[in-house]
């Protein structure tokens, strides 16, 4: 497929999906009176206004954007680990978030948050930002960063993080338990503006950034040392990406929870659709995450109503399916 097609088909999905998140919910509003209502952004003036402008817009927004940054940060990932079944949590941010987050729970839960932010979403931050790190520091020589001891020194913090997420779970009250476990599986919620306002600076840092690498992530494809005799360096490639993927996913798991298989499963379809060629492959993808989250939050909070699904679960419920038998009917798993 070439890519202005597949870019006009997600695109035309992604508004009737923003528009659904506007429609649909516990009360479902008449899609004319749910555009008409973002005309008042700011200045409610009835019922409808206050339910779209105060409630679903800023979901709607958070939600494209999280999904965005985590698909194109799936997409990166694959590219520099060159390997389509990697994302972004190979690195550790998704663990480091969770314990991060558990120890808010357990130790913190009742201390205030900071412009607009909860504690929790703030230790999960710093959690995923540690472990990152942490990660980062590990893979690093003085002869530069090594992308197979950084997949191994993720696989370890991650693994770490674990644990203490587990020990807390272990020692952790029923109501803290639960918080813990919700919390795990993602959720958009907890949208309100300062958050939207959060996730849109790091996602303009993040859909900027990344596009940016395109053309040195094509050159890894055929290997580090291609790549430096192509003229590109390699290092400062490496330091700059994993630090988008942290500040985007570690931003997104600390406002949104862990929102499994969207930096797996969107990157690899749009691959199989228009190829690796990441200058098309990165917008493509940040456009097909924007799409999925918004469809699946709009499912989560219709299908059981009253009721709301976690987000995170209805992902990787109907993403783990899809994925094997996507893989089960490709012969190339290959970049």
């Amino acid at each position: 497929m070439k890519p202005g097609v597949l870019f006009a088909i997600l695109g035309g999905l992604a508004v009737l999906a923003f528009i659904a998140e506007l429609v649909f919910g516990a009360v479902r509003l008449p899609v004319a009176d749910a555009l008409a209502a973002l005309a008042h952004v700011g200045a409610p003036s009835n019922q409808t206004d206050l339910i779209v402008n105060a409630i679903r817009l800023p979901r709607a927004i958070l939600a494209a954007l999280v999904g965005a940054i985590l698909a194109i940060s799936g997409a990166a990932m694959q590219g520099l680990f060159r390997n389509p079944l990697a994302d972004p949590s190979l690195i550790g941010v998704t663990a480091g978030a969770s314990a991060g987050a558990s120890l808010a729970i357990v130790f913190g839960g009742a201390l205030a948050g900071f412009a607009g932010l909860s504690i929790v979403a703030l230790a999960a931050f710093a959690g995923g930002t540690a472990a990152v790190v942490l990660v980062y520091a590990l893979a690093t020589r003085t002869t530069g960063t090594s992308v197979a001891t950084m997949l191994l020194a993720g696989i370890a913090i991650s693994a770490l993080a674990g644990s203490l997420t587990s020990l807390l779970e272990f020692y952790a009250s029923n109501q803290m338990l639960r918080r813990i476990s919700l919390w795990q599986m993602g959720g958009l919620e907890g949208a309100n503006w300062p958050r939207v306002g959060l996730m849109t600076i790091v996602a303009a840092a993040v859909l900027a950034g990344l596009p940016a690498l395109s053309r040195a992530l094509n050159a890894l494809l055929l290997g580090e040392s291609e790549a430096r005799h192509l003229g590109f360096a390699v290092d400062r490639t490496k330091t700059v990406l994993i630090g988008l993927v942290a500040l985007g996913v570690g931003v997104s798991v600390a406002l949104a929870g862990a929102i499994a298989f969207v930096g797996l499963v969107v990157p690899h379809i749009v691959r199989l659709a228009i190829g690796p060629d990441h200058r098309a492959l990165l917008p493509a993808a940040a456009l097909a995450g924007a799409l999925l989250l918004l469809a699946a939050d709009t499912v989560a909070r219709v299908a059981v109503a009253p009721t709301e699904l976690p987000v995170g679960l209805l992902t990787a419920l109907l993403g783990a399916p899809f994925f094997i038998a996507l893989l089960r009917s490709t012969r190339d798993y290959g970049l």
